[in-house]
């Protein structure tokens, strides 16, 4: 994917607009730094008075930066100009093109070609070189005391500032490179989470179409099943046609589930409850569902709070519960709590635990090791849900098993359901 050369995008956090304001700084220092050797040890006349507005200058712009101009779309464009006509004064002050801190423009080339748009790179190039072409004819000549020669001092300065020049361009582009290969990367991974929900989302209209076919049957079915219960004398018949209509059931609430996860059949889902009674009525349907009794239900939350809840929430529950059960057939834990205004669920199982690669890329679709198709997306499904009524979901590892937290805001929650 090609990312337009456009000044908005590449300094849309702003990090490379503040190493401007820092190299402005350090700027700032190196010519304090130079007028006071210039002056105390060189004895070199220079006009104080000027060369200290144009510093002034330059302090006030980067205290005016790190506020005004910030997210303003010319801002390094604005900067670059602002540190080449700073460069050039000082420049013009202090002897012009013989000075030979005139390397300097190459920094501020340098950022520009790594930063701003070619055709801005271009005139600030055409820009430095009329300003270099000024300050041959038009500048303050060097006073130098009595003895001082100029070839000798032009080339000690000649090596301190290819030093300096050669330690800010390495430093600075390295770090900028570093920002835009972050960016590059994150828009990389909005690229690719953007393709996988909207695989989800195809997914998930096709998901629905099915559930509304699976409908129609299973209910015939269900009919069916209900005659036979009533005409069935056998305890053995009995049995298993009631074991049939479980799974039946079971069958339909999924189907249900789907429908109300795709967003239909909303406004049956929505109903008052209390949070202790929804965590008893999650803990009960499940283990009948799944014929599970090893489920350990630790309820810490105190105090019952109303809530008002979807079915769509108890499903996704009953998903996690389900992961847990594939790894851990003996033993599973619920524990509920409170925390402040949050309800946090864990879920805990005996298996062996999470992959390394599964934690770190955790809700990514199609990441599981358990080598079928189509897994990993229950995990994924259930995150972006969770998320979506402000909560959170993390998984880690235990000595003995794994455990899933799920951190749903209990105010907010209820406010959303209330609207509905």
């Amino acid at each position: 994917m090609a990312i337009a050369p456009r000044l908005s995008d590449e300094l849309a956090d702003g990090r490379n607009l503040t190493m401007l304001v820092q190299l402005r700084w350090l700027a700032v220092a190196g010519q304090v730094a130079t007028i006071a050797i210039a002056t105390l040890f060189l004895d070199i006349k220079l006009p104080l008075v000027p060369m200290g507005l144009v510093l002034a200058g330059l302090i006030a712009m980067n205290l005016v930066s790190r506020t005004r101009f910030r997210h303003w779309r010319w801002a390094a464009a604005a900067e670059m100009v602002v540190d080449v006509l700073a460069l050039t004064t000082q420049l013009g002050l202090s002897g012009g093109a013989t000075n030979p801190f005139t390397i300097l423009y190459l920094l501020q080339i340098t950022l520009s070609a790594v930063l701003l748009p070619r055709e801005v790179t271009w005139t600030l190039v055409a820009l430095i070189s009329g300003l270099f072409a000024l300050l041959i004819p038009f500048h303050v000549p060097l006073v130098l005391p009595i003895g001082l020669d100029l070839f000798p001092l032009y080339l000690i300065g000649m090596f301190f500032a290819l030093i300096l020049d050669a330690v800010l361009i390495a430093a600075f582009v390295t770090r900028i490179t570093a920002n835009l290969r972050d960016r590059t990367q994150r828009l990389a991974i909005m690229h690719q989470r953007a393709l996988e929900e909207d695989h989800i989302i195809r997914m998930g209209l096709f998901a629905s179409g099915a559930a509304h076919e699976l409908g129609t049957p299973l209910a015939s079915i269900s009919v069916i099943l209900g005659d036979w219960r009533h005409a069935a004398t056998d305890p053995e018949q009995v049995e298993e046609i009631a074991a049939m209509q479980k799974a039946i059931d079971r069958c339909k609430a999924i189907v249900t589930g789907i429908l109300m996860t795709s967003g239909e059949a909303r406004g049956e889902s929505p109903r008052p409850t209390t949070v202790n009674a929804f965590v008893e009525e999650l803990a009960n349907d499940w283990s009948d569902q799944r014929d599970f009794e090893g489920l350990a239900l630790n309820n810490n939350f105190g105090d019952d709070l109303p809530v008002v809840l979807e079915a769509t929430l108890k499903q996704m529950l009953m998903n996690v519960l389900d992961n847990a059960l594939e790894v851990s057939p003996d033993w599973v834990a619920l524990d509920v709590e409170r925390e402040g205004d949050d309800l946090i669920l864990t879920i805990r199982d005996r298996g062996p635990g999470f992959d390394y690669s599964i934690l770190e890329n955790l809700g990514r679709p199609y990441r599981s090791t358990k080598g079928r198709p189509g897994r990993g997306l229950g995990l994924f499904l259930t995150i972006s849900a969770i998320r979506k009524l402000g909560g959170d979901i993390t998984a880690a590892n235990l000595p003995h098993g794994a455990e899933v937290t799920l951190r749903l805001p209990l105010e907010s929650l209820a406010l959303r359901r209330k609207n509905v």
